[in-house]
């Protein structure tokens, strides 16, 4: 009898550590469904193009180009995304024609919430959003989310250029 219990004392703590060390919290890497050159028309006139590096090492990027309806580049934007502290922090800046900057620092982002092919970051301080997301609703589309500090929500399609 003790060495039965003893052997399911064992088992039950060899469980209770697989799961704990699946248990990680959000990596890079599960981002990998954000890879890819995304594309697509803007309220405005003009459109927008994503580049989505694949993750790496705790990492990922991406170079964004916004174009005037007359087809000019309007805008560059690079954003990153890592791991810090066991979450995911995006940074963004923007720069217009020249590069000049549109703002002097990054804005940062913290993770809010996080699924099966969505992901969703808040304002950290500085940011001229309130919230930034993404997500993939099928393999040929990609949806950036933002919610401006009024509340307005603004959805963004692209599709996958080929």
């Amino acid at each position: 009898m003790r060495r039965t219990l003893f052997v399911l004392l064992i088992a039950s703590l060899l469980f209770v550590t697989a799961v704990a060390a699946d248990n990680h919290g959000p990596k890079v890497e599960d981002l990998a469904w954000m890879t890819g050159t995304w594309s697509g028309a803007m309220a405005q006139g003009g459109s927008l193009e994503e580049n989505w590096a694949a993750p790496k090492n705790g990492s990922m990027a991406a170079l964004v180009r916004g174009f005037s309806p007359d087809g000019t580049t309007n805008m560059i934007e690079l954003i990153s995304i890592e791991e810090e502290n066991d979450s995911l922090v995006l940074r963004l800046k923007q720069w217009n024609p020249g590069m000049e900057p549109r703002t002097e620092d990054f804005q940062k982002f913290t993770l809010v919430e996080s699924k099966d092919r969505m992901i969703m970051f808040e304002n950290a301080g500085n940011a001229q959003f309130a919230k930034l997301g993404y997500s993939r609703p099928a393999d040929d589309k990609f949806v950036i989310s933002i919610e401006l500090g009024n509340g307005q929500k603004i959805d963004l399609p692209l599709e996958a250029v080929k």
